[in-house]
């Protein structure tokens, strides 16, 4: 029963086709209506893919693999105790160069990027002038002169325009700053056998490379490669950016171990979820501030006092005054809470919505975050959810569902 209900709520959540239909013209009958294929941006690996039986849908204007031979469960299951290998080449890889590259970056987001050491990351957002949050994103201080950024396919064209625009008046300011969008490939390495794995094909120390830290190095004899140590799983593990003709093989030769496995958007979702990670678009948006998102912690203590970044008059109030709703975490059992549940006090009054739900794998029980009014925001607090038209009861829970595991150092 768990296994189905797992199955079903993945697939009512994740999209099913490899190609997308715009302007269909009803006509009453099937056969007669006039429609237009828009064919889907492919990654380096889709043939690989499709060579290894990934099942493939449209995400983000891309076809990517949203499982492979394994159930949902097993390639969750085995992503928490071995580790597993996710194509994530449609992810907006970004280089910032220039003598005023961290001033421009902070004049976009939240972090202060300026108190990074050399090739250290964090987690950040961008913002407008509103307090929305535009889209969450990785940005490395490397040691090469240049600061590296990852950022979300589904926001890839919004960001680019957004960077480039800002870009054209820094510069027109006298500022010194370039942009690079990269073509290299990216594959993450998640899971708790992953430095084991790893450690074989890099002749850097892994011990010593920790969460949120990167190094150029040869990979399994590829160069070019750029490992950081990151993920969306709650897990050990890493990003690799690849020069994309040797992506194919990089895979090829990490899935040689027996450890490994190849994963899809199907269990990527549900691991994030159990850790308690944002899908930009579901848990946050333009609509939706830092401070309701329960992600104060990625702003700079200097930028908050400084208040020079992108909606910081509507942010930094927030922060001491509190907001009206808030992200919470939530956990019920009997059926499955999806994105748009209904959130409800105890005498039945809407409070908020769940903006993303799944069944646990781990927990064996139903997972789930959304926005509720602040003062049901205490974790512990007894609501309840409202599905197939039913009240259930669920409990505000802390995130992440199951504890991270990511690598501090020994």
């Amino acid at each position: 029963m768990f296994a189905r209900s797992f199955a079903n709520g993945l697939c009512n959540r994740l999209p099913r086709e490899t190609t997308r239909t715009v302007g269909l013209r009803a006509t009453g009958r099937q056969d007669r209506q006039a429609s237009t294929e828009v064919a889907l941006k492919k990654t380096p690996l889709y043939d690989f893919h499709r060579a290894q039986g990934g099942k493939m849908v449209e995400f983000a204007g891309w076809s990517m693999p949203v499982q492979y031979k394994d159930s949902h469960i097993n390639s969750h299951m085995h992503t928490r105790q071995h580790c597993s290998i996710f194509d994530v080449s449609h992810m907006l890889q970004t280089k910032v160069y220039g003598r005023d590259r961290v001033k421009f970056i902070e004049s976009l987001i939240v972090g202060d990027i300026a108190e990074l050491k050399d090739n250290q990351g964090m987690l950040s957002l961008f913002t407008n002038s509103k307090g929305g949050i535009m889209d969450d994103l990785i940005v490395t201080k490397t040691d090469g002169g240049y600061l590296y950024v990852v950022s979300n396919a589904g926001c890839a064209d919004k960001d680019s325009a957004h960077i480039q625009a800002r870009l054209q008046e820094f510069k027109a300011a006298g500022h010194d700053v370039e942009l690079e969008f990269m073509e290299e490939s990216l594959i993450a390495l998640q899971g708790p056998s992953m430095a084991q794995v790893l450690q074989k094909g890099v002749g850097d120390d892994l011990r010593k490379l920790t969460f949120m830290t990167s190094v150029l190095t040869p990979v399994f004899g590829i160069k070019g490669c750029r490992v950081t140590r990151c993920g969306y799983t709650g897990e050990d593990g890493v990003e690799i950016s690849v020069p994309s003709g040797d992506v194919v093989s990089l895979t090829e030769k990490l899935l040689a171990d027996s450890e490994v496995r190849l994963a899809g958007l199907g269990a990527r979702d549900s691991l994030r979820l159990e850790a308690g990670l944002c899908l930009y678009g579901n848990d946050i948006d333009e609509t939706t501030t830092p401070v309701e998102a329960s992600l104060v912690w990625t702003i700079g203590k200097r930028r908050r006092q400084a208040r020079d970044f992108p909606g910081a008059d509507v942010i930094v109030p927030q922060i001491k005054a509190k907001t009206q709703r808030k992200r919470v975490g939530l956990i019920s059992t009997g059926p499955p809470v999806r994105q748009h549940t209904p959130i409800l006090s105890s005498d039945g009054r809407v409070i908020g919505e769940v903006t993303s739900g799944c069944p646990s794998p781990c927990l064996k029980q139903n997972v789930a975050m959304g926005y509720v009014e602040a003062g049901f925001s205490k974790v512990g607090t007894s609501i309840q959810v409202e599905v197939r038209k039913k009240a259930v009861p669920a409990v505000v829970s802390k995130m992440p569902f199951v504890p991270t595991k990511y690598y501090m150092g020994q």
